[in-house]
Formats: structure tokens, C-alpha cells, sequence
């Protein structure tokens, strides 16, 4: 008994060492699966710590989120990548499927949501919620290592999102950050940090080239170019990570990345 007890302290100890050290930014960006995906993740390669992988956005079909993170964690191992993972569009048997090739792989992660309706067919309910696909992957799967994660809005109240934060999830996702919403995610981050678990905001960037499709998805954007370093300056020290993106303009995605560089690692 005392040598579990020994052996369980150190892995704390190695775990909080990790942690600690590890206090700049990640720089991960929103990366929306297309024909040329394996093009487009070279171009932006140096850019990055790794991809949050979108998952047929707004209910249209495209390459699947998780097949393409598990192909780019495999060129890319040293990357960060994580799927988000809509239940709204997978049966039980292709949840559990997804998790486990993405937990023998080594992705570092699935961001679980119900997510948006699809555009063709019904939204599948058989999950109920995040919090019962997160159970059902760890008690029926038996996922060994991959961590789940759960998205959080801005627009539910505080006591609500930290109730969610203290669940069993290992990572958090924060999203539509704006200005009158930073105090939200102030003190979302706070407990994370209490309860040493990692969390990613996304960061939304404003362009010419990107009002409709700003408009489409409906989310308040972060920022604009011109204030890119000025609000992400806001954020090192206070989340682990960011999630960057200027939502289908694709060069401003390389401007954007390239002015955030001096955040990274």
C-alpha cells in the first residue's frame, strides 16, 4: 500500500511540474477540413502549436474532423490536435468508434458538444448531453488515455459555466470572447487553474473579407487585425492556449498567425 502511495505522489508531482513550467501560450488554430487540408496544414505548419479541427461546421458535410486530426497527428506528432466532436450527427457505436481511434492514435484530445443541427436528415439524440457521451466513453469504451473536453459560452451565467467546469472534464474550451465578456472568462480561468485544468479560448478576428461569414456563424468576434497583439497580450498568463481564427479568410489566417508568433512557447 505505501508503494502505490508513493508512486501515486510522484506521478502529482511530475504532472503539476509539467503544468507549471508549462505557462506561455499555445497558438492553435480553428482549422476547417477541405480537399487540400494536408496543403493547407503544411502552409501554416510553422505557424502553429496545432489545430482545433472543425467537424462539418454548421451541420454541412465535410472531410470528417476526426480522421483528419488522426492524419495530421500522425505527420505531425509533435503538434497539439483536437477534434471538436458533434454527437448531433453520430450513433453511439460511431462515438465510441471516433474515441477509440482517436485514443489509439494519440490525439490530444476531442472537444464533446451537441453542437449544430445537420443540414440533411435529424439531429441524432441517442447521447443526450456532453456529460453522457463523456460517462458512456469512459465506462463503456473504456478510452485508456484520451483526455475529453467540454465548450463553454459566454452567453450562460457564471454559476452555470463553473458548475460545468468543475465536472469531470480535463480540458475547457471557452467561446464567443469579447470584450464585455473577458471578466466571464477571468473568473472561468481562475478555477481552471484551481482545479489545474487546461483551458483554450477562442479568439475570433475581424476582416473585410469576413463579415458574412461572421454574420453566418453569429458569434461576436475577439478582435480585429489591427488589435490582434493588444487583446492576445490580454489573455498569456491567463489561458493556456488560444483557438485563432478569422473564420474563412484564409491569408488574413496567415497575417493573424504571424503577429502572434511572439506569444508562442
Amino acid at each position: 500500500m505505501h508503494s502505490r502511495t508513493i508512486a501515486k505522489d510522484i506521478l502529482v508531482q511530475t504532472y503539476l511540474i509539467i503544468t507549471q513550467d508549462d505557462v506561455s501560450m499555445k497558438i492553435l488554430n480553428e482549422f476547417v477540413p477541405t480537399r487540400k487540408f494536408l496543403k493547407l496544414a503544411e502552409e501554416i505548419n510553422g505557424l502553429v502549436d496545432g489545430w482545433n479541427v472543425t467537424d462539418s461546421a454548421a451541420g454541412f458535410p465535410a472531410p470528417s474532423g476526426t480522421v483528419v486530426s488522426c492524419i495530421l497527428k500522425s505527420k505531425y506528432p509533435e503538434k497539439i490536435v483536437v477534434p471538436i466532436f458533434i454527437l448531433h450527427y453520430k450513433g453511439p457505436v460511431e462515438v465510441g468508434g471516433l474515441a477509440l481511434a482517436s485514443d489509439i492514435i494519440g490525439l490530444d484530445g476531442l472537444a464533446v458538444t451537441m453542437g449544430d443541427n445537420p443540414k440533411y436528415g435529424e439531429p441524432i439524440k441517442m447521447l443526450k448531453s456532453s456529460e453522457e457521451a463523456r460517462d458512456f466513453l469512459r465506462t463503456s469504451v473504456k478510452l485508456k488515455n484520451l483526455k475529453l473536453g467540454c465548450l463553454l459560452t459566454a452567453r450562460r451565467s457564471v454559476e452555470e459555466t463553473l458548475e460545468r467546469v468543475r465536472g469531470a472534464w480535463d480540458f475547457i474550451y471557452f467561446m464567443r470572447l469579447e470584450e464585455k465578456t473577458f471578466p466571464i472568462l477571468e473568473q472561468v480561468a481562475k478555477e481552471c487553474k484551481r482545479l489545474n485544468k487546461p483551458i483554450y479560448s477562442y479568439f475570433l478576428v475581424g476582416t473585410p473579407k469576413n463579415v458574412e461569414t461572421v454574420k453566418m456563424i453569429g458569434w461576436p468576434v475577439t478582435t480585429t487585425m489591427d488589435k490582434v497583439e493588444e487583446t492576445a497580450a490580454k489573455l498569456d498568463g491567463l489561458v493556456d492556449g488560444i483557438i485563432a481564427t478569422c473564420a474563412g479568410d484564409a491569408e488574413g489566417d496567415k497575417e493573424m498567425l504571424q503577429k502572434l508568433q511572439k506569444f508562442r512557447t
